[in-house]
């Protein structure tokens, strides 16, 4: 059976994630992302108005042209969780294939939202739920199947999907952490990837993210991210201010642990922000979580200033609101405040707890520079880096390897610059470059049985 993948996107940058696997006749898609920071660098946009070939011209979404090129039917389209630089462009994609889109419920969930958001295209794909452990039939031969292996990430409900086929298992190893001990769901499942690396012909091929690749040692758990902001969070029991936090809208464990403590030092905590409400409100109707009957969110600018008000005439030291804005994004409410857009006044003292990193790409590193500028001229004080990344350190990804044994590894999830430390990494384990491991561009086809 011939063994074919096209990496669309995300080989080039950390956003914009798409690559195809052809086996025989059938064609599986992983990912449709969105590369945000190529939208932000533009006022205004509203990417659910714009054409796919404008958005492709800008660099914000997969050129999936290449697929014209590959000889099969796709079969299924396979996001691995639902971070926009992982579904944000199947709403603008996803018609073009005859295809369902095949997830978890809780990413499935979020496609659904982005594809009723969408103005410019009608997308009637089918979208078909499976849950990790899962595995379904691919095409009509028989010979091929999806698994889904359980991972955690900063997301829940992230999954690995692996492409059973008689040459051997691809597995698509994209955004995990390899964590024992998570806030929220189950720990990443080790014990299927070592099974998986010792089935049958093992595993053809492996493709991961290098995020994390230069980092020594291994990543954190959320737990320990957990604890830090417990510790942070407490020391401010007795300050009689205001407090405010902000975080990924859609790592549900941190939000989750800033609601608790926020209860803990008698705080009111209430979620305030278009993407807060919609991640929040998700996993709580999809039972993930069991937030507070009295946990407010609102996401509606109007709704957020009327919260705003209220917080101001009845104290700003009864409440944490959570916010969006972790990145300074211009137009987020922690952004908002920062320029006195808003009726929360920042006074000399208060805190403001960034409960994330920086994404380490210029965009946003200026604009969070700019809102942590802002935010100090209002004499806020800055409590900074309360994280843990959700991307595998060295480590975890010799744990991979070694568990999966692949015959060939495609690094992804970076620029060239990036690759360079997997790289390294992998040719210590005996693997070479040229070889079997295939160092690619968006936009290229790797034949690897034909």
């Amino acid at each position: 059976m011939e063994i074919e993948i096209a990496t669309i996107g995300g080989y080039e940058e950390v956003g914009r994630q798409m690559t195809a696997v052809r086996a025989g006749e059938d064609v599986v898609i992983f990912d449709m992302g969105l590369n945000l920071s190529q939208v932000l660098i533009h006022d205004n946009v509203e990417t659910e108005r714009m054409h796919s070939l404008d958005l492709i011209d800008m660099g914000a979404i997969p050129d999936d042209r290449i697929m014209s090129d590959l000889e099969g039917d796709v079969q299924a389209i396979v996001p691995t969780h639902g971070h926009l630089d992982h579904i944000g462009a199947i709403s603008k994609l996803a018609h073009r294939y005859n295809a369902p889109v095949v997830a978890t419920p809780f990413t499935i969930e979020l496609v659904k939202q982005q594809i009723e958001g969408e103005q410019k295209f009608g997308v009637e794909n089918d979208l078909i739920k499976m849950d990790a452990g899962e595995t379904m039939s691919i095409g009509d031969s028989g010979n091929v199947e999806l698994e889904f292996v359980n991972v955690t990430h900063s997301i829940i409900d992230a999954i690995n999907p692996v492409l059973h086929t008689p040459e051997g298992a691809i597995v698509y190893g994209l955004d995990k952490r390899m964590d024992h001990t998570p806030v929220i769901g189950d720990p990443i499942d080790m014990k299927r990837f070592r099974e998986i690396g010792r089935e049958g012909n093992g595993v053809l091929c492996y493709i991961e993210d290098c995020t994390n690749a230069n980092k020594k040692g291994r990543t954190p758990s959320e737990n320990v991210a957990r604890e830090h902001l417990r510790d942070v969070l407490y020391s401010m029991e007795d300050y009689d201010g205001g407090i405010v936090a902000t975080t990924f809208s859609s790592h549900i464990s941190r939000v989750t642990s800033l609601v608790e403590f926020a209860k803990d030092i008698g705080r009111q905590p209430v979620l305030l922000g278009r993407s807060m409400e919609k991640y929040s409100g998700t996993a709580e109707r999809l039972d993930f979580v069991d937030f507070p009957d009295d946990l407010g969110m609102f996401g509606h600018r109007k709704s957020v200033d009327r919260t705003f008000k209220r917080i101001m005439n009845e104290g700003k030291e009864n409440f944490l609101p959570v916010v969006t804005g972790h990145q300074g994004e211009p137009r987020a409410m922690l952004t908002r405040m920062a320029r006195g857009e808003t009726p929360y006044e920042l006074d000399d003292g208060d805190k403001v707890v960034f409960s994330a990193r920086v994404i380490p790409e210029p965009t946003n590193e200026g604009q969070r520079y700019q809102a942590e500028k802002l935010l100090g001229m209002q004499g806020a004080r800055i409590y900074d880096d309360i994280h843990v990344s959700g991307h595998l350190n060295q480590e975890g990804h010799y744990e991979m390897l070694d568990a999966l044994q692949p015959q060939n590894i495609i690094p992804a999830h970076q620029d060239l610059k990036g690759f360079s430390g997997y790289v390294n990494l992998c040719e210590s384990e005996g693997y070479q470059m040229g070889r079997d491991v295939h160092v690619t561009r968006n936009g290229n086809l790797i034949q690897l049985v034909d």
